[in-house]
C-alpha cells in the first residue's frame, strides 16, 4: 500500500473521529456505570471485519502496539502514583503482585485442566494472562468508586507492580520452557530485579538532571518525565522486565521534587487516555465476535467464576499474611481485581509466537474479560457501601503547581483557593509560612494585587509564593494545613484523610 498525501489525510479524519466519539463514550460510560474499555472495543469491533471490513489481524503488531500502549498507561501510573499513600501498603500490593499472582496462576491452571480438559500448557497460560488486574480499569473505577484511601491505595499498587511479572510468566510458559522449576523461578526473579534496577536508575538520574537543569518551556518537563520512563522501559526490554522499569522510573520522578508537577500529571494523563482508547479500540479490531464459538464462550463463562470467586480471594487471603487488613478490606480488595486490556493484551504473546490453540485462548480471554467488566464494575459502589469501606468524594481543597527560579534557587508556587478550602477568609500575615517564604501577589478576578499581611484571601484566588527549594515542602504542607482546618490549622494537629 502506498502511503499519500490524500490516504494520509483520509486517515487523520477517520482517526480524529473515532478518538472524538471515544472522548465522548467517556462520559457515556460513567452514567452507565462501568469503564469506558467497552465501548472502546465496540467500536473496535464494529470497525474491524465483523463491521464496517477493516481487515486487522496481525498478532505480530497487535503485540508489539499493545505492549507500547500497556507501557505508557503504567508510565502514567507512575508518574501520577502518591508515593507516600502506597508506602504504607506497599507489602500488600508487592505481595498481590508475587504471591497473589502465583496462587491465582496455580488454582485457575489446575481448574480449567481438570474441568475443561486444557493441556497444561493452555490452563497455565489462562492462569497466568487473567490474574493480572489493569491499571487503566482499576484506576478509571476508582475514580467513580472513592474507596478508603488505605484500599484505593493497593488497588493502585497491585495495578502498578502486577503487570510485569505476569508479562513474563506468560512469555515464558509460551516459549514453553523446559528448565527446572527452580532456573524458571531464578529467569523471573532476575527478570523483575534487573528491571527495578534499571528504573530505579533511570528514576534517580533523570530526577537529578531536571533538578540541575533549567528548560526554557514548562511544557518540556512532562515531555522529558515521559521520554525518561519509556526509555528505560525500552531499554530494560533488551534482557529483563520493561514494564518494571517504567513504572519504577516512572513512580521516582512523580514524586521528586521537579517543578511543574500539574503539567505532568495532566500530560501523562492526557497521554495514558489516547494510549488506552487506541489500545482497545486495536483490540476490537483483532477479535471477531462471529467466529467465536459457544464452547469458547462456556470455557470463558466457567473460568470466570473460577477466578472471582476462588482464585481471587484465595490469592488475596494469602497476601494478607503480609500485611494483615480486615475482613471487609480483603472482601473488596478480592472484587475489585479489575480485568481490562492486560488481559487481551497478553493472549497476543501466544498468538504472536503460534502457541497451539492459542486463537480459542485468546477469544476465551476476550469474553471473560466483557463479561467481568459488565457484571462487576456497576457492582463495585454498592459492594464499597454494603461493606463500608466507601468514602465522600472529595475535590481537592488546594492546587498547587510550581517554577523553577534558578538563580536565586527557589519556587514559585501558584496556589489556587479552591471552592472546598478552608483558606477563604483567612488572611496572608495568619498563613504563618516557613521563614524565607513570602506571598508575592494575588490574581483576584483577572486582577493583580499586591497584597498586605491583613489582606484576606478569597474562594477562586490564585496567589504565588516565593519559597527557597530546601523549603518547599515545608510550604507546601503549611498551605494544606491552613486550606484543610483555616486559621487554627497549626493547632488542629496534622489533618489526614482515610
Amino acid at each position: 500500500m502506498t502511503l499519500d498525501l490524500e490516504s494520509m489525510n483520509t486517515a487523520i479524519l477517520v482517526g480524529a473521529a473515532v478518538l472524538m466519539i471515544a472522548v465522548l463514550a467517556v462520559r457515556a460510560s460513567v452514567g452507565m456505570g462501568f469503564p469506558s474499555l467497552l465501548i472502546y472495543l465496540l467500536i473496535g469491533v464494529l470497525m474491524g471485519s465483523s463491521g464496517l471490513g477493516i481487515d486487522f489481524s496481525d498478532p505480530d503488531i497487535a503485540a508489539a502496539l499493545g505492549m507500547t500502549a500497556l507501557a505508557i498507561i503504567l508510565g502514567e501510573g507512575g508518574l501520577t502514583t502518591n508515593w507516600k499513600e502506597i508506602k504504607p501498603v506497599l507489602r500488600m500490593g508487592l505481595a498481590l503482585s508475587t504471591i497473589g499472582i502465583t496462587v491465582s496462576v496455580l488454582v485457575v491452571a489446575l481448574s480449567t485442566h481438570y474441568l475443561l480438559g486444557m493441556s497444561w500448557q493452555q490452563s497455565m497460560l489462562l492462569g497466568a494472562i487473567i490474574s493480572s488486574t489493569d491499571a487503566a480499569a482499576v484506576f478509571s473505577v476508582l475514580r467513580r468508586v472513592p474507596v478508603v484511601r488505605r484500599l484505593g491505595s493497593v488497588l493502585e499498587a497491585e495495578s502498578g507492580f502486577n503487570d510485569a511479572p505476569a508479562v513474563v510468566l506468560v512469555t515464558l510458559i509460551s516459549a514453553e520452557h523446559t528448565s527446572s522449576p527452580l532456573v524458571f523461578v531464578g529467569e523471573m526473579v532476575w527478570e523483575m530485579a534487573a528491571g527495578v534496577a534499571v528504573g530505579l536508575v533511570v528514576g534517580f538520574c533523570g530526577a537529578w538532571l531536571l533538578s540541575h537543569i533549567a528548560l526554557p518551556s514548562s511544557g518540556l518537563y512532562p515531555i522529558a518525565m515521559m521520554a525518561l520512563s519509556l526509555g528505560a522501559y525500552a531499554g530494560a526490554a533488551q534482557f529483563a522486565s520493561g514494564f518494571a522499569a517504567v513504572f519504577v522510573a516512572a513512580l521516582i520522578l512523580g514524586n521528586s521534587d521537579l517543578p511543574h508537577r500539574a503539567a505532568t500529571r495532566s500530560f501523562a494523563e492526557g497521554l495514558a487516555w489516547l494510549a488506552q482508547i487506541g489500545l482497545f479500540v486495536m483490540l476490537g479490531l483483532l477479535v471477531s465476535p462471529s467466529l467465536i464459538k459457544s464452547h469458547e464462550v462456556i470455557y470463558a463463562l466457567i473460568a470466570a467464576v473460577i477466578v472471582t470467586f476462588v482464585a481471587r480471594p484465595l490469592s488475596v487471603l494469602a497476601s494478607a499474611i503480609f500485611q494483615p487488613m480486615k475482613l471487609t478490606e480483603l472482601s473488596f480488595i478480592s472484587m475489585a481485581g479489575l480485568r481490562g486490556a492486560v488481559p487481551i493484551v497478553l493472549a497476543t504473546i501466544p498468538l504472536s509466537m503460534d502457541v497451539p490453540r492459542s486463537k480459542e485462548l485468546f477469544d476465551i480471554v476476550f469474553v471473560l474479560v466483557v463479561v467481568l467488566t459488565l457484571l462487576t464494575a456497576p457492582a463495585l459502589p454498592p459492594i464499597a457501601k454494603i461493606l463500608g469501606v466507601s468514602r465522600p468524594n472529595e475535590p481537592r481543597d488546594l492546587d498547587v503547581e510550581a517554577a523553577p527560579l534558578e538563580r536565586i534557587a527557589a519556587d514559585l508556587l501558584q496556589v489556587t483557593v479552591t471552592e472546598q478550602s478552608l483558606m477563604h477568609g483567612v488572611e496572608v500575615g495568619e498563613l504563618r509560612l516557613p521563614k524565607g517564604a513570602s506571598v508575592s501577589l494575588i490574581v483576584r478576578d483577572g486582577a493583580p494585587k499586591v497584597p498586605e499581611l491583613s489582606t484576606p484571601l478569597r474562594r477562586g484566588d490564585d496567589v504565588l509564593i516565593v519559597t527557597p527549594r530546601k523549603l518547599r515542602e515545608e510550604t507546601e504542607n503549611r498551605l494544606n494545613q491552613v486550606s484543610r482546618g483555616g486559621r487554627l490549622g497549626r493547632w488542629l494537629g496534622p489533618l489526614t484523610r482515610d
